[in-house]
């Protein structure tokens, strides 16, 4: 409620304003940008104005399509046709006053066009059909080509598909109904109040323009996002480990660890407790252990993919010396299964059994096919992307995000741009998107190795193709029971993608293919009632196969994913474990300090939690005995003590408990 008089209020301000005023406001903020603008140019002036090497790609198409003129006439005839029908149903419109049969029709999931006069006025329909009718030619224009490399043609449609979302008429003020209704409610205010707010993101991107999606002040970590309770436990260069407090009696004797994505924070796995996947798997009664990524600075650049894989298993000791269990249930999230698919094949080879299921969450571990993100990978662009992280020592996230965005360019650039600078409202407050925008930084070392590993190069899913610190990688000896769950509708890691991989283990391995998309599939708790997913423990060669033969079960996967891992520990129970009750002491309230840390700001520096040293290595558990019978890794108990330092952090400084004996 209190938003929504803010707002009203807002509007009603700018809608005071006089046509002087808002004049004379106009200038003032144009001129603004221009001063913005011009110290941008002059900071960029070696800027590299075609990164994503677009010259040479329409180079390649144009000389294409000169060789086969036949279809460039086809295609131009074609077009010349539909034009004049076009122009006899605007005439007939016009003298008529009433709609005449489309010659172009929009089709039903685009929202753009929703504003009824596209439908009702001639004028605006006349725009959108043409625009509809442009479109249409330039994409049979650019697929008329013959002779184009597979990859140069699909980089041509995907970008060319990006230009005309740009050119929609929705985009533009004078062409936009709904702008053109908003500026005679407003007498123009709006326009004033969207170039305030078009000013305000030029600013927080140092000239670059970075929409809003969402009200950043509406949402604070550990309170309205991010609140599941739950204490840091462990912490170190690398990350901190949070240990979430039961909500149960009794708990899986088998604790739950989950390695998130490293591009994205945590949290998109606790949003709201209506959605919290985090305190629904508490709530089923899993130990919930979750690792919380450094945000890295520049002090990071010489920070490698092997130390990302080392901090697992470091997160994975700091469990077993919590919790006394050698054996644990491992999810990885994204690029965070990536890194537990590597982790699993150096423990493997290091004869580390502790891991007893590992879950998949959108994982490729096959990038042959990375769906449209492989458009963004060639020598070319790492090359330009190393260039600018040998600068400053890490990728910055909104770089990447920047990328993301452009997948669904409508939704998350145009929509927002129409929204925040046209229409002049203020963006409103929504969870997912407030998480989208809290971009992370990649550190240079790791994110050029694995740009040029695993998506240029694809040796992941190559025998022996990669090594981590002398360990030859092979996910064929991976034998760990295994879970990969993906979504039909994901355009980051296509669900054939991710099937592929899931056939590379040598164990038993079941895949779940869920409805919607890379967020929304996943985050798809059981009460909402949304999608479906199928799921099957047979994976034949072809995906297609699969999706034919295997059945649709309504819901979510979530239940079936609990019964699947519950029964692989045959469902055995302990007394719940309180954060602080084991081994670990606790550190500070969850979310903690490095997920807080923001782009911009400084990587707080954490001292290190010691943990006590191991009696003994852990060594393979021969095929006839169980987990229990091998010596175990965790901590005895006369365990040396543990030390957890005091934390120096400027912003927020927080002093731990001291450590227990």
């Amino acid at each position: 409620m209190a938003d929504n008089k803010q707002a009203a209020d807002n509007q009603a301000d700018i809608g005071a304003l006089g046509y002087a005023s808002v004049t004379k406001e106009m200038q003032d903020n144009f001129k603004q940008v221009e001063e913005i603008m011009s110290g941008f140019s002059k900071a960029h002036e070696n800027m590299n104005l075609d990164p994503f090497n677009l010259k040479t790609a329409y180079s390649d198409w144009a000389e294409a399509i000169a060789k086969n003129p036949e279809k460039l006439i086809e295609t131009n005839m074609a077009f010349w046709q539909k034009s004049m029908e076009l122009t006899q149903q605007a005439m007939q419109s016009f003298m008529s006053g009433q709609a005449a049969p489309k010659v172009m029709e929009t089709a039903k999931s685009d929202r753009r066009f929703s504003h009824e006069d596209w439908e009702n006025k001639p004028a605006f329909d006349m725009i959108k059909q043409s625009y509809l009718l442009m479109s249409d030619w330039t994409r049979k224009l650019v697929a008329s080509a013959e002779g184009l490399d597979e990859r140069t043609a699909e980089r041509v449609k995907f970008f060319t598909e990006r230009g005309l979302d740009a050119m929609s008429p929705t985009n533009f003020a004078l062409t936009n109904p709904a702008v053109l209704e908003k500026i005679r409610t407003t007498k123009g205010a709006n326009l004033v109040h969207g170039l305030k707010n078009m000013l305000e993101d030029l600013e927080a991107g140092n000239g670059q323009l970075r929409i809003r999606m969402t009200d950043t002040k509406a949402f604070k970590l550990g309170e309205n996002v991010a609140a599941t309770p739950g204490k840091v436990v462990f912490q170190n260069r690398m990350f901190q480990l949070i240990q979430y407090t039961p909500s149960t009696e009794k708990v899986l004797k088998r604790p739950l660890m989950i390695v998130p994505p490293w591009i994205n924070k945590f949290y998109i796995l606790d949003l709201q407790p209506k959605n919290s996947m985090l305190k629904w798997l508490v709530d089923q009664g899993h130990t919930v252990y979750v690792m919380s990524w450094v945000n890295p600075d520049e002090t990071y650049a010489d920070t490698g993919f092997e130390d990302y894989l080392q901090a697992v298993i470091t997160a994975m000791d700091a469990v077993e010396c919590d919790t006394g269990e050698a054996d644990m249930n491992l999810i990885g999230y994204c690029i965070g299964g990536t890194l537990l698919s590597s982790t699993l094949a150096y423990l493997k080879a290091k004869g580390d059994n502790r891991v007893k299921s590992a879950t998949f969450f959108t994982t490729m571990l096959d990038f042959s096919e990375p769906g449209e993100l492989g458009l963004f990978i060639d020598e070319i662009q790492i090359s330009n992307i190393e260039a600018q992280m040998n600068e400053q020592g890490y990728l910055d996230g909104s770089t990447m995000s920047g990328a993301f965005n452009l997948l669904r360019a409508n939704d998350l650039i145009w929509s927002f741009y129409v929204n925040n600078y046209l229409l002049g409202n203020d963006p409103r407050p929504f969870d997912l998107l407030y998480w989208n925008s809290d971009s992370t930084r990649m550190p240079a070392k790791m994110h050029s190795w694995y740009l040029r590993n695993l998506y240029k190069d694809n040796k992941l899913c190559q025998p022996k193709a990669l090594s981590v610190e002398g360990v030859e990688l092979d996910l064929s000896t991976i034998d760990v029971p295994a879970c990969f769950i993906s979504t039909i509708e994901d355009h980051i890691a296509p669900w054939k993608s991710t099937y592929a991989g899931a056939r590379l283990f040598g164990g038993d391995v079941r895949f779940i293919l869920g409805g919607s998309g890379h967020i929304a599939g996943i985050v798809n708790p059981p009460a909402a009632n949304k999608y479906n997913y199928r799921v099957s423990n047979e994976l034949p060669e072809n995906p297609d196969a699969w999706l034919a033969n295997t059945q649709i079960n309504a819901g979510s996967w979530w239940p079936e994913w609990d019964g699947w891992v519950r029964t692989l520990a045959n469902n055995e129970q302990v007394d719940a474990r309180q954060p602080g009750s084991g081994k670990l002491a606790v550190i500070e309230n969850a979310p903690g300090t490095y997920v807080k840390s923001r782009l911009g700001e400084a990587t707080p520096v954490l001292e290190a939690t010691i943990l006590p040293e191991k009696t003994a290595p852990v060594v393979a558990t021969p095929p006839q005995a169980s987990v229990a019978e091998a010596p175990q890794a965790a901590a005895p108990k006369a365990a040396p003590q543990q030390t957890v330092a005091k934390k120096p952090v400027a912003k927020k400084p927080a002093t731990p408990k001291k450590p227990k004996v």
